[in-house]
């Protein structure tokens, strides 16, 4: 039974020291008992308290790791219902179904296609991370599949009903933890066998959410920890009505047997690929783990990476660049320099465009706590009082003698605050926004 914030409380250190996050022993104890917060976050709890603390502070739904190293996907962790709540942590696992059926071109196309997914936003690598291996009655090809998969460096789901299939896989994947997929209530007893013989982690299939966690219960008490949900709702709405009623019943209730993340199969809930990406998207916001599509292709693919991008990104936190120089085009000592804030997508805008003016010059991205440069400027830190002091202590003074610094046009009211601050400097008022930036290179400094 889960414990109330004051029970909690009463096996706190009282310390008020601050170091989890929050001000007082008291806010982080009603944290825990809301199941926002982890009771490792706190570094002077006794061994004694984490004993009795450990279940009732877990996060009501479990983080769960599939595949190691460079492949591991974790999925699960979440602690809120919506995302302006707090923020989801880990992001849906996206992966694509290869049937042993299928012939080596199609299944090497798509390996090739899974290895060459790549793509660079905002200082990220938005790929697809998983492969999920079908077994339709050959068990050596299944096993040649998957052992190809996991070359290719993706983290594994191996589906089949054929225990001696499974078998053979895992002998050539097994220390990669992949996930079986999936035990039902013929079957449940071997799976779970052979999860614990190869410690894996383990999914478990019902037609209800009821007998799901019906299944759920006992590989939980069986000693199972690595547990992912699936049903077998194959129609959108009822689909997502499992979701939602998973998602709820785990945090609003602290259901244990449902505080687990979920697996959904848009592959083979629509034909057409675009019906098969909106499906996609829909889990990806309500409330799938991970996400099995037909095929990786670029124009299915790409618009759900930024998709989960999106909604799993910290709304309280701003992404940004580090503060620093940033060469671009090869400049040297007589190439002119620019300045802007470290929001992220600020600076992959600006610097995108230099490149592309082909204009040897030097970036420097200042420390904005990732606001952008009007908001920056508003905000008093993109002014000339903190410019002029970066410019001079960064060192790009040593790295050119061309004196011309380039401010954001939409920044031109601290020009004159910017000649005090930085009398040797030449201050030129750069354009308003990005895509005039190559003309304006070029046409000032090439």
């Amino acid at each position: 039974m889960a414990l109330s914030g004051i029970q909690i409380f009463k096996m706190m250190p009282k310390k008020n020291c601050g170091e989890c996050g929050v001000p007082t022993c008291l806010a982080f104890a009603m944290n825990l008992a809301a199941g926002k917060a982890e009771l490792a976050q706190c570094p002077y709890v006794s061994d004694d308290a984490k004993e009795k603390l450990a279940s009732a502070s877990a996060p009501p739904i479990r983080t769960v790791q599939i595949g190691v190293d460079a492949a591991a996907v974790k999925v699960g962790g979440e602690t809120v219902l919506f995302r302006h709540e707090k923020t989801f942590n880990n992001p849906t696992g996206l992966g694509c179904m290869i049937s042993t059926k299928e012939t080596d071109a199609e299944v090497d196309a798509k390996l090739k296609a899974f290895k060459e997914l790549r793509y660079e936003r905002v200082g990220l690598t938005l790929k697809p991370e998983l492969v999920a291996v079908q077994d339709e009655g050959s068990t050596d090809r299944f096993a040649a599949i998957a052992k190809k998969a996991n070359e290719a460096g993706a983290a594994i789901i191996l589906m089949s009903n054929n225990l001696d299939a499974l078998k053979a896989a895992l002998a050539d994947v097994g220390k990669n933890r992949p996930l079986l997929y999936a035990a039902n209530e013929t079957n449940i007893d071997s799976m779970s066998a052979l999860a614990k013989e190869f410690d894996c982690p383990l999914a478990v299939k019902a037609a209800k959410v009821g007998d799901v966690a019906k299944l759920s219960a006992k590989l939980i008490a069986n000693g199972h920890k690595d547990i992912v949900l699936s049903t077998d709702n194959i129609n959108l709405a009822q689909q997502l009505r499992d979701q939602v009623m998973i998602r709820r019943l785990a945090l609003e209730n602290l259901y244990r047997p449902l505080g687990f993340p979920t697996i959904v199969f848009p592959c083979a809930m629509a034909d057409d690929p675009i019906d098969e990406t909106i499906v996609a998207g829909t889990f990806i916001s309500k409330y799938a783990g991970i996400e099995i599509l037909s095929d990786f292709k670029g124009e299915v693919i790409f618009p759900l990476l930024l998709q989960r991008l999106n909604i799993y990104t910290d709304p309280q936190r701003p992404m940004t660049t580090e503060q620093g120089i940033y060469p671009v085009n090869n400049p040297d000592d007589k190439s002119p320099v620019l300045i802007t804030s470290n929001f992220s997508l600020t600076y992959f805008i600006v610097s995108g465009e230099i490149e592309s003016s082909r204009v040897p010059a030097w970036l420097l991205v200042l420390n904005t706590d990732g606001l952008s440069v009007l908001t920056a400027w508003a905000a008093g830190k993109f002014v000339g009082d903190v410019i002029g002091p970066f410019v001079k202590k960064c060192g790009i003074a040593d790295k050119t003698n061309f004196k011309k610094l380039v401010i954001p046009g939409a920044a031109a009211i601290i020009s004159g605050d910017l000649e005090e601050e930085l009398p040797e400097w030449e201050i030129s008022i750069g354009p308003r926004e990005g895509a005039h930036i190559p003309a304006y290179l070029r046409q000032n400094f090439a």
